[in-house]
């Protein structure tokens, strides 16, 4: 197996995983509320990924001051993340959801253009034009109008993007794994504040062994993740991450009968198309230095 398609395989086994991991979690929404959710897949994912870190020898805080600060407000961030989205998910499609945070590839190249200065040219320009009218097709006024939680998966992908944006300006010295448990600890201690709020109702079993099983593959997506930057070319690889979709629209239509109509549909292919045109000029102009 050469090192592309390990790393190819890779990224499809990542994003499955996060994609089953949100399945998951949509269905046990019907029983639990959601920080009680996420606080209880935080506990045993944390705890995996403590124990991962543990043994893979990556777990550490010797790294500069600045980097410290970075890790913060990268957990910061994920807190916000984390609660747009999963709110958005429990009341949107999976594959709608799914289909707006595909624009990421084109709002984090934005993102460095407006924040880092970096330069790029007029046909990514126009990817990304095209990637936002296709995201506004996904989250278009329906019959009953504008839905808030459209308006939060839009704040989620400006939450991920500022995530991705502050992991960007991250050293080489921070490692991987300990951002990772920051984050997951972060969001598990923030989660299970707010139950107090909220309250806690009983878990039926069903809903536990859910949560439980999202827990595991939280872990496996982000191991994945890792793994895949180890692996071959990123710019083979990077377009494999739309294969999310396409897990989506199965989990979507076998678990909860959501199919969607052929606007989001459209949207959906306008944004894949413009991040892999983006994937594949950023290809480009890194052959050409």
């Amino acid at each position: 197996m050469t090192p592309n398609v390990k790393g190819a395989l890779l990224m499809m086994g990542s994003m499955a995983a996060f994609t089953i991991n949100d399945a998951l979690i949509k269905a046990a929404g019907a029983d639990l509320p959601l920080f009680q959710m996420v606080a209880m897949r935080g506990v045993l994912a944390t705890v995996l990924v403590y124990l991962l870190a543990r043994h893979l020898g990556a777990l550490h805080l010797n790294f500069p001051r600045q980097d410290k600060w970075l890790v913060v407000l990268r957990c910061l961030t994920e807190l916000a993340a984390t609660f747009f989205f999963l709110t958005a998910l429990l009341h949107m499609p999976l594959a709608n959801v799914t289909a707006v945070l595909q624009a990421l590839p084109l709002t984090v190249t934005l993102g460095a253009v407006l924040f880092f200065g970096e330069h790029i040219g007029w046909r990514r320009v126009m990817a990304i034009f095209m990637g936002f009218a296709g995201m506004l097709l996904i989250v278009r006024p329906g019959p009953d109008g504008f839905s808030v939680y459209s308006i939060y998966a839009l704040i989620a992908v400006a939450s991920v993007t500022t995530r991705d944006l502050i992991t960007r300006r991250m050293s080489h010295r921070v490692p991987s794994l300990t951002v990772t448990l920051a984050t997951s600890l972060s969001i598990t201690l923030a989660a299970s504040v707010a139950t107090l709020l909220t309250g806690w109702t009983p878990i039926p079993q069903d809903a536990g062994l859910m949560v439980a099983s999202a827990a595991i593959f939280v872990l496996a997506g982000y191991l994945f993740s890792v793994m895949v930057m180890r692996a071959g070319d990123v710019g083979f690889i990077a377009p494999f991450r739309y294969s999310s979709l396409i897990w989506a629209l199965g989990l979507g239509w076998v678990m909860f009968g959501d199919w969607p109509d052929t606007i989001t549909m459209i949207g959906a292919a306008l944004v894949v198309g413009a991040g892999l045109f983006t994937l594949f000029r950023e290809r480009v102009n890194h052959a050409a230095e």
